[in-house]
């Protein structure tokens, strides 16, 4: 026992061995998963094979020798699985962005660590088919060898997967994640925690994860429009909110009201707690139907589609279906943050344009693959607005925060004004840092809002139909770490570069 504590005294502040050595376990798995669409570059006869057994070699080469050297031994705190989780995106993109490199398809490192970034983090903005802003012509989607579509549309499914087991899994160890919420939602205790542990929590997210992609898959797969490999690539991106498709004009380019169904029903399902859909799955139907967040979530996107389908259909003079089923599309996509597109929103009125763009400030369930503010959250939010307007009224009242039966904790109160607070500051600050370079007010803040709420279209110079080529490195890389920043829920990514993070 006294050897154990005088252990735990000699361990640095930072266990850096202990990082490295998880940090190779996880390259040497990204290197494995390079070999897949390996596989589909010689299926297809393309050249770009070469690049991913030369990066998928390489990074199991890294990994293996890195986790063999500085296999973990000690018990993981709270700082080490910060860094970690953090690298993981960052360093997953550099990696991940060498066969775009080595396969000649884009020419520079900083579009290619650009596009891998906005997959892991299911963002879906691309630099595909535009102008880079050195004259550089991009190639269009469809251009561009199925092996490294395929990649793309991986990047988002790893990324999706990573972020339900993040968010339900590891995060509420640190104190920051979606489970408190979860928490207070479901039970105020952490009796309702899927199973007690990590592994075996993961492993039942992960099968749900399957299971409903492969659902997708086999539902695209039957329409005419779609052949095996379109029908995998956007159940792929479907179930991890991303967005990324195979098409110069996304979702658009199948024209089919069967294809545009099946896509809505799978957004809406990925963008609710997957710990949900556990309990639906073993018959709890009850706490899924009567779940408050599921609810609002529901409310938010029967509301907006209401009324933005009958502004299309009023003021735009689409018909009621056609009304019904791009508002619908749209309202969904931008909610669950996934981005698909199957209409032209910036050319849409004012109105029908505006209550859109407060979308962008929403997001899924917390615990879903979803980016964004959050639902929950946002529920929180309002039930705090109305809790201070009885406090005016009943000055001398005691007035709790509930949802549902629950009493909101002060602590959890604190924890998501202070996200709003720093959601909205970083949003501010991504606008400006933008419009020094150049753009436009609704370009500016479009771009920042659309890469922190893990969106991928927006507004202005980026939206549905345009993209991010031009854009200077500079604003890249920003761009590219406001994905990060949005997809890590801030504070994971934030709070390493604070300097009580690296005093004892």
């Amino acid at each position: 026992m006294i050897d154990l504590l005088n252990a735990s005294k000699n361990r640095p502040r930072i266990d850096f061995r202990l990082i490295t050595g998880i940090m190779g376990s996880f390259i040497l798995f990204l290197g494995v998963t390079l070999l897949l669409p390996m596989v589909i570059a010689l299926i297809y006869g393309e050249n770009s094979w070469t690049a991913f057994l030369i990066t998928g070699l390489g990074a199991m080469a890294l990994g293996g020798g890195l986790f063999y050297q500085f296999w973990p031994k000690e018990e993981l705190r709270m700082r080490e699985a910060f860094l970690i989780v953090s690298l993981t995106w960052f360093v997953g993109s550099l990696i991940g962005a060498f066969p775009f490199l080595l396969s000649g398809a884009l020419e520079t490192y900083t579009d290619s660590v650009f596009e891998t970034m906005s997959g892991l983090t299911t963002t879906g903005a691309t630099i595909l088919n535009g102008v880079t802003s050195d004259g550089i012509q991009n190639p269009m989607i469809e251009d561009l060898d199925k092996s490294l579509l395929f990649w793309r549309s991986l990047t988002h499914w790893m990324g999706g997967m990573g972020i339900i087991v993040l968010t339900l899994a590891l995060l509420p160890l640190l104190g920051i994640g979606g489970m408190q919420l979860y928490q207070a939602e479901y039970s105020g205790s952490t009796s309702d925690k899927l199973t007690p542990r990590i592994q075996e929590t993961a492993f039942l997210l992960w099968s749900i994860y399957v299971g409903l992609t492969f659902a997708q898959f086999l539902l695209l797969w039957l329409h005419p429009s779609m052949d095996w490999f379109e029908a995998i690539n956007h159940a792929f991106s479907t179930l991890a909110t991303g967005g990324f498709s195979t098409q110069n004009d996304s979702v658009a380019g199948f024209d089919s009201v069967y294809v545009d169904t099946v896509i809505i029903v799978f957004m809406i399902l990925a963008g609710i707690n997957f710990a949900m859909h556990f309990k639906l799955f073993k018959g709890d139907v009850k706490s899924f139907v009567n779940n408050r967040e599921i609810r609002f979530y529901a409310l938010v996107i029967a509301s907006f589609t209401v009324v933005i389908s009958g502004g299309l259909w009023f003021l735009q003079d689409y018909s009621i279906g056609d009304a019904v089923r791009y508002g619908s599309f749209q309202v969904v996509s931008i909610v669950t943050t996934t981005g698909f597109g199957t209409d032209d929103y910036a050319l849409w009125m004012p109105f029908t344009s505006f209550l859109l763009f407060i979308l962008f400030f929403s997001g899924g369930c917390a615990g879903s693959t979803g980016g964004g503010i959050k639902m929950i959250r946002l529920m929180i939010i309002a039930k705090n607005i109305g809790r201070e307007f009885k406090q005016i009224i009943h000055p001398q009242a005691i007035v709790p925060v509930r949802v549902g039966d629950r009493v909101i904790d002060s602590p959890i109160l604190k924890t998501i004004l202070g996200f709003f607070v720093a959601y909205f500051l970083i949003f501010v600050i991504g606008s400006l840092a933008m419009s020094f370079m150049g753009y436009d007010f609704m370009s500016a803040m479009g771009a920042s809002i659309a890469s922190l709420g893990n969106i991928g279209p927006a507004w202005g110079a980026f939206g549905p139909v345009e993209d991010y080529a031009g854009v200077p490195y500079a604003g890249k890389w920003l761009l590219l770490m406001l994905m990060m920043i949005g997809r890590l829920e801030l504070f994971t990514v934030l709070v390493i570069f604070t300097p009580w993070f690296w005093k004892n």
